[in-house]
């Protein structure tokens, strides 16, 4: 399934200013959040409603409510800065937590920690991460969460690739993926190019 890409002025002009190498971390952190908050207006434009009823203070009105409560699961560490940003516009929301490393020999994730709602299961659930590069830490997340009885699942990302998107796609067909941009591919250390580095490293400062 390909990419959902979310094309609108502000998250290609706020993306590009992520992108760009002399953005301190302090405003790469806001930049983060304020490019998920936008991303999950569109994110979220197919979930399901159900009829509610209020009343106004004039008369009654036949409204709507989402049918199932929604889960926030970033990966950590870079996925905190769009839960951040995805609380503002869902501040219903849980939260879930996956923690995953990549092996730099092998580029392959490795899991070590997670913690999920008890509701997986009737719930609609955003994993977040803002780079989807070989795909490898997204698949394991999601395969994690179908484990523990999450089936309504969807992956947003800031930037992907062709590899990100294809890996994840072959091994999670049923899993919406957004996007607000996909890039040209991988480098040999199979990070995005041209990207914008390495996200935790930006968001957190520990580059430095």
């Amino acid at each position: 399934m390909p990419a959902i890409l979310i094309d609108h002025p502000l998250v290609r002009a706020k993306l590009t200013r992520i992108r760009d190498e002399r953005t301190p971390p302090d405003e790469f952190r806001r930049g983060v959040s304020e490019l998920a908050a936008l991303m999950a207006f569109e994110a979220t434009r197919t979930l399901e409603t159900i009829p509610a009823e209020v009343r106004t203070p004039v008369a009654p009105f036949p409204g709507a409510a989402l049918a199932r409560p929604i889960i926030l699961v970033p990966i950590l560490r870079a996925g905190l800065g769009m839960a951040d940003g995805m609380c503002k516009v869902l501040p219903e929301a849980s939260v879930g937590h996956i923690g995953l490393f990549r092996d730099e020999m092998t580029h392959r994730p490795q899991k070590y920690y997670s913690n999920f709602p008890s509701h997986l299961a009737s719930a609609d659930v955003f994993v977040l991460d803002p780079m989807l590069a070989t795909g490898w830490s997204a698949t394991e997340a999601i395969a994690l969460l179908k484990t523990h009885g999450a089936s309504r699942i969807r992956f947003i990302c800031l930037v992907g690739c062709p590899e990100g998107v294809a890996q994840l796609s072959a091994a999670h067909p049923d899993v919406l993926i957004h996007a607000a941009a996909i890039d040209d591919g991988l480098n040999e250390r199979a990070y995005i190019v041209p990207g914008l580095g390495d996200a935790g490293d930006r968001y957190f400062g520990t580059f430095l």
